[in-house]
């Protein structure tokens, strides 16, 4: 190693040291959530999620587990019951040059279901400030807190989540190759639904016990459990149920078919609502994004995006 080498991993030791001082202390203490467990924002997720589970509907309902951080939100004005420890330790790496920040994940333990009425209560620490790494992204290091979710008292549930603070790697200045979209996922459980997107169809899947139809494909179904189904073909007629448009980052691979000057502008992505009533997410095209609305009629199509993939897109009509 040479001495600017050692001087480096010297000086990045020295600063771990720094931030893994902070391990341990209250990222949160004694935090509120702003509502207790109740029904109308059950239904609205499980709307949100088409979760038809009756796990989650009448008076003996529970949450689903996988809305145990949405009890503890702040909402838009945020939390008041932060640490200083955790502003501080945020305020250290900002200094240091890593001023950006990613979620990287987040893992969560069910202890006991959360039922309307439970009131919630919240502790947080900062668990773990990782030594520096290099990604894609650039050069940081991952801060991961840990949340402690009680209801009514009794600890329910547990919620890690990890950042990335990070300095941005360079931009490289050599000409760029063409953005390409991202390459679906295919494995075992979806790869009937892309041979079928191949073929100019849109399957969605149907349980041969109970018949309900869901999207995205399952192994199983969320009805009944049964692990037996076939595929019906969509109609390809929808609505728009609802939808975000995208203005940043720009990502031209994204708007290259409706601007040829490849910029990257803005475009909507909308959860459709299928004519035989299951949801997907995929783009609009057709109308530009600010025109695009909950309710819009929109028609499946199949958009080839480069030479080696096409996918399902939905097109509206201003009219």
């Amino acid at each position: 190693m040479t001495a600017d080498g050692a001087g480096a991993a010297d000086e990045a030791g020295r600063f771990h040291a720094l931030v893994t001082a902070f391990e341990g202390q209250p990222a949160a203490t004694a935090g509120r959530g702003r509502d207790v467990v109740n029904q109308p924002m059950i239904r609205h997720w499980c709307e949100a999620m088409g979760d038809a589970n009756p796990a989650y509907t009448g008076p003996d309902a529970i949450a689903p587990p996988t809305m145990l951080q949405a009890w503890t939100m702040g909402g838009l004005s945020g939390h008041t019951d932060r640490s200083s420890a955790y502003d501080e330790l945020l305020a250290l790496l900002d200094a240091a040059g890593f001023t950006s920040v990613v979620a990287t994940d987040c893992e969560q333990e069910y202890l006991r279901p959360l039922r309307p009425g439970d009131a919630i209560t919240f502790d947080a620490v900062i668990e773990s400030v990782s030594p520096r790494k290099t990604t894609k992204l650039g050069t940081g290091h991952f801060v991961t807190t840990r949340m402690d979710v009680h209801a009514d008292g009794e600890l329910a549930g547990t919620h890690r989540f990890r950042i990335l603070k990070y300095a941005p790697a360079a931009r490289a200045r050599e000409q760029k190759p063409k953005a390409q979209r991202p390459r679906p996922v295919i494995n075992r459980d979806n790869e009937g639904f892309w041979a079928g997107v191949r073929d100019h169809k849109l399957l969605v899947q149907r349980c041969t016990a109970c018949a309900t139809l869901r999207f995205p494909w399952l192994p199983g179904c969320n009805a009944c459990a049964s692990p037996d189904w076939d595929t019906v073909e969509a109609s390809g007629a929808g609505t728009v149920f609802s939808y975000v448009v995208m203005h940043h980052p720009p990502f031209p691979a994204f708007t290259a078919h409706e601007d040829p000057a490849g910029a990257g502008g803005p475009y909507a992505v909308a959860l459709v609502e299928l004519a035989e009533g299951v949801r997907m997410v995929s783009n609009i095209t057709g109308v530009p994004y600010d025109k695009v609305r909950i309710g819009l009629p929109v028609r499946l199509e199949f958009l080839r995006v480069d030479d080696d993939l096409e996918l399902p897109v939905f097109r509206g009509s201003e009219g």
